[in-house]
């Protein structure tokens, strides 16, 4: 039987948010190939996944550390050429696992469809390897979490919601948060300073609110940022704004 790699969103951090198809495939998956940022560094992914596994299930897994360099990509345009190779190497020793008929877990934050490294993978592989065997399974997304933990709707009614990375040009930016009800802000660890002063200029500062870390141990949440200092906050990389107008 051919082998299938599963492309498992694990959801922004706290194991109990895995679902019961995710932790089944996860168990299931005799390798986990694990994204990181940086070559020398962790996968938040992976320690997700160990800390939702048993003690003694997670020490077995072959583990197939994947570095993907953070760096942007402009769809249309070619990748960087070091992310293109990066996504190639990774195709190529999935498959090589595949081949032996092993199934492979590749989790990724969050869910796989928003902003996801996961859908790039995909898209390599499918052009070297065509007849590989590929599935995706969601998870809770960063900004339903976000959600969650402020205990504010995404959008309700009649809501227009934009989910955009937040460093978008300015110009689109301030668009969009001219012409949507609710607007989520990923990305925005870069240009907290840009965006304070954007949504201070659009008189939107009292209806954001950012969460960081959300679901780890350490989440933190800014429930207004009209009384922080753009100059001087310091948010780390998985830090998300909600800007809900109603």
């Amino acid at each position: 039987m051919q082998a299938t790699l599963y492309i498992v969103g694990v959801g922004p951090g706290d194991p109990d948010l895995l679902t019961i198809k995710a932790l089944n495939l996860l168990r299931h998956c005799p390798v986990v190939a694990t994204p990181k940022a940086l070559a020398n560094g962790n996968s938040t992914a992976l320690a997700i996944v160990q800390n939702a596994l048993p003690m003694d299930e997670a020490h077995e897994k072959e583990i197939l550390e994947l570095h993907f360099p953070m760096k942007k990509i402009h769809l249309g345009q070619e990748p960087d050429p070091e992310v293109l190779r990066a996504w190639q190497d990774a195709a190529t020793r999935i498959f090589a696992i595949l081949s032996q008929g092993r199934d492979v877990a590749f989790p990724t934050l969050g869910d796989p469809a928003i902003y996801s490294t996961g859908y790039y993978l995909y898209a390599t592989m499918i052009e070297m390897y065509p007849a590989v065997r590929v599935q995706f399974v969601p998870g809770v997304s960063a900004m339903s979490s976000c959600s969650a933990a402020t205990r504010t709707p995404i959008c309700l009614g009649d809501d227009m919601l934009a989910v955009i990375p937040a460093t978008f040009s300015d110009g689109r930016l301030r668009q969009i948060l001219e012409g949507f009800d609710t607007i989520v802000l990923m990305k925005v660890h870069r240009v907290m300073a840009h965006l304070i002063s954007l949504l201070d200029e659009l008189n939107l500062l009292d209806k954001a609110v950012l969460v960081e870390r959300v679901g780890m141990a350490d989440e933190r949440v800014l429930a207004d940022l009209s009384t922080i200092d753009g100059q001087a906050v310091q948010v780390h990389y998985f830090s998300t704004i909600i800007v809900r107008k109603k």
